[in-house]
């Protein structure tokens, strides 16, 4: 029993730090596959202020001017456009992600092609290349080169591309998946941005994202200094000019820095708990091997009577040990392969097989064998075979009562870890709860978003409004709006915002693009004012309405004040003034990691650009109500498909992080509980085992199951108590530390911490009564009996 104890809890522990190991492993090797990957960059912008535009995108003419300007640093250059569009082919029709790019594509990341000629395959304007997974989607085979696929334009006009080339499964990477979940499988030459109506090139626009390869040897805070001196040269701009910073950063480095270091803040704090719980499992192992030790005494007088040398001793409590810790490895492999794609999908990334690690894993688990077989056996291997063979047969030793007080101390080291790990999972699951169901400014139940076909003209957006009208007439909706971004995070563009009255007072707010029906389909609060005009009309094209952090940020602290005020937006006009028409409360339009900012709502009858339909479905049959809308979306817009998403999982995606480390917390915390129950069981029946005849004389003498009980609780609880408390400073530490990284935060209260203590407490006096009641009603007799 003793020894299935020690091999499932260690194994537990092994199998638990490979699985969490191969995710780090995973996310370490984001990159280095790409061709020259140490020469691999991405430019990246820092912004004076944030809202002016976003990190990961740069100027469109900047990696050309560094060719052209610096060929002595730069060997190549990549940079695209991404966007999204619906793809037909035949009667199937989807939305997918697409890029558009240069042709230098696949020479530069050494991408390989299944079908198609790698050289030629970007050079034709009305040609894409596509993922091996679209080739299947669309085709059912990979041999695809020379078929066609229908793209519709920005415009709503459709047009077939060739099919020049297929891509070989590509390993994670910051190029065609830079945003985590939204990869892109169609790839473009940088011509067909005409037929899209896109733009790639311009010092103005900085919605590209830019990529360069360095020749061997070039520093990159050179060709940093070499950005700056043409940015001043060339940049027309005033306010990009003076306002952005463009800088490189390593490609190998770019995906653990990305999103203000999300990921490298995940696999730390993942590598702390496997480390942990590795700690944990190998701390029972060397308990109860300590543990067992001195109830072996006789058997090493009796070994050392009939001749036994030492070193032989020595040799095999080591071996033993070894052997055991071999055998909990070879177990925790099995416990990695059946637990992997449950895995993969708990952390949101597929993790490697046994047979894709690194060829030195085989010598890391050898040497970890070896190391903690020593540990565990070097005790009983050196003070039992030391022991005098009278002592021995006897079963003195002098140093049980320090053996007993050394094993107590693991027990509660382990506990504490225990308790900081469930204390951290409660933490965190409230605060995705928050994300979920806190207050977010705007009511998010019964509404499902879904993209629209795109045709960004006046008369594209009265045909889509009709459409919306439509949809209204239906009895299962409440309302719809059309705009360009929902509450994801995800918005058009930021602009500078300056009063009419004061030209020197200017701020960046981001930009919204909707209807006179957001607020009502989102619910969102009017503080002052009315929201855009539901019916519209020409006068309409210079109203627009602000949040409460924007008027505040002009000056009208009041947001009655802001109302019937004028100011100018330069990206639009830098001589028509835009008036207020109302002000809006405040709500997370982003991710809670950032405080919401001044948010201005434009006309979409102003801009021509929209996305999305919202629509806010009444309650009750909602799958019903779905399947009506389904039905009515495919003779309202045949040919677009309806893929539809309910706004809980557009919150999954910005949370993603989160989620799969509150998973991982949960799991965790189980095996934390399980290893520590293991090792308590462990020694509390080594206990009995050792104290069977006091047991026996107690009952003889008087003594109840409750008080043989509440004697072993004794020995245990006190100890749980100590870590438990001892864990709630260390919690806390770390948890507040983790919520510091939110504007919009859980406040920690003494629930967690009261709970997390309770459990542990609980769950251990259960397992002690339940192993004391078990050897206290034996009977006397046999307790008493010597042999």
């Amino acid at each position: 029993m003793f020894s299935l104890i020690n091999i499932l809890g260690l194994s537990i522990g092994i199998a638990f730090t490979l699985l969490i190991g191969a995710y780090v492993w995973g996310q370490l090797q984001v990159n280095h596959q790409l061709k020259n990957a140490n020469n691999q960059y991405i430019i990246l912008s820092k912004w004076k202020d944030p809202n002016l535009g976003n990190d990961i995108t740069s100027i469109a003419d900047l990696p050309k001017s560094l060719a052209d300007n610096y060929p002595n640093l730069v060997a190549n250059y990549y940079h695209f456009d991404g966007v999204s569009t619906n793809v037909s082919k035949g009667d199937m029709h989807y939305r997918e992600a697409i890029q558009l790019g240069d042709s230098t594509l696949l020479k530069m990341y050494g991408f390989k092609l299944l079908d198609g000629d790698a050289r030629t395959a970007l050079n034709d304007p009305f040609a894409v290349v596509i993922t091996q997974k679209m080739a299947l989607k669309y085709f059912g085979k990979t041999e695809v080169a020379g078929q066609t696929l229908s793209f519709e334009s920005m415009h709503g006009d459709h047009h077939d591309f060739m099919i020049t080339g297929v891509l070989a499964p590509i390993g994670k990477n910051s190029v065609t998946d830079l945003i985590a979940g939204s990869g892109s499988e169609f790839f473009f030459p940088a011509a067909a941005a005409k037929y899209f109506n896109r733009t790639l090139t311009g010092w103005v626009n900085a919605g590209t994202v830019d990529y360069l390869e360095l020749k061997a040897g070039v520093d990159p805070k050179t060709v940093d200094r070499a950005i700056a001196s043409l940015m001043q040269k060339l940049e027309p701009d005033q306010v990009i000019r003076t306002s952005l910073t463009p800088y490189l950063v390593n490609l190998q480095d770019y995906s653990m820095t990305a999103n203000g270091g999300l990921v490298k803040k995940m696999t730390r704090t993942l590598s702390g708990i496997a480390f942990f719980i590795l700690l944990m499992a190998i701390i029972n192992f060397v308990n109860i091997c300590v543990g067992r030790a001195s109830g072996r005494m006789r058997e090493m007088g009796i070994r050392k009577v009939m001749g036994g040398l030492r070193k032989q001793l020595i040799g095999q409590f080591l071996a033993e040990s070894t052997l055991m810790v071999a055998i909990a490895t070879a177990i925790a492999l099995i416990i990695y392969l059946i637990a992997r794609p449950y895995f993969s999908d708990i952390l949101g990334s597929d993790l490697a097989g046994l047979f894709n690690f690194p060829l030195y894993l085989p010598l890391v688990l050898v040497l970890f064998v070896l190391l903690i077989g020593m540990i565990a056996g070097i005790y009983p291997a050196l003070v039992l075979s030391a022991l005098k063979s009278v002592d021995s047969l006897k079963g003195k030793l002098s140093s049980v009562k320090e053996s007993v007080a050394f094993r107590k101390t693991l027990v509660a080291f382990q506990f504490l870890t225990a308790g900081t790990v469930l204390i951290g999972a409660i933490i965190i699951s409230k605060q995705v709860n928050l994300f979920f169901n806190g207050n977010l400014g705007y009511d998010k139940n019964y509404i499902v978003y879904a993209q629209v076909p795109r045709d960004w003209t006046p008369q594209g957006v009265n045909k889509i409004e009709n459409i919306r009208q439509q949809l209204l007439q239906m009895p299962q909706v409440s309302n719809a709006t059309l705009s360009y971004e929902i509450p994801d995070g995800h918005n058009g563009g930021n602009y500078l915002v300056y009063p009419q009255s004061n030209k020197t007072h200017i701020i960046s707010v981001t930009g919204m693009v909707t209807d006179g029906n957001y607020t009502a389909v989102y619910n969102i609060p009017l503080k002052a004012g009315t929201f855009l005009n539901r019916t519209y009309s020409p006068a309409d094209s210079v109203q627009i309405a602000v949040n409460q952090s924007q008027a505040a940020a002009l000056g009208w602290r009041n947001p009655a004040d802001a109302v019937g005020q004028k100011v100018i937006i330069p990206a639009y006009s830098n001589t028509e003034p835009y008036t207020i028409c109302g002000v809006t409360a405040d709500f997370v339009f982003g991710s809670m990691r950032t405080q919401t900012g001044p948010v201005t709502f434009m006309n979409v009858y102003k801009t021509n650009l929209y996305r999305y339909f919202s629509i806010k479905l009444k309650p009750g049959n909602l799958q019903g109500s779905i399947a009506a809308l389904q039905k009515k979306w495919g003779e309202l817009l045949p040919g677009a498909p309806f893929e539809y998403h309910f706004m809980d999982d557009a919150l999954g995606k910005l949370y993603s992080n989160e989620i799969h480390l509150k998973k991982a917390a949960y799991i965790a915390t189980g095996l934390a509980m399980v290893i520590v129950l293991l090792g308590v069981l462990g020694l509390i029946s080594l206990g009995i085992q050792k104290r069977t005849k006091e047991i026996g004389i107690r009952k003889v003498l008087g003594s109840s199951v409750a008080g043989i009980s509440v004697l072993f609780l004794k020995d245990f609880l006190g100890v749980v108590m100590i870590a438990g408390v001892a864990a709630c400073p260390i919690a806390y530490f770390v948890m507040n530390k983790w919520l510091n990284d939110y504007a919009y935060r859980i406040s920690i209260t003494l629930t967690p911490f009261i709970f997390a203590v309770t459990i542990l407490t609980l769950i251990t006096a259960g397992l002690i009564v339940l192993q004391t009641m078990k050897a206290a009603f034996l009977s006397p007799v046999k307790s008493l009996k010597s042999e």
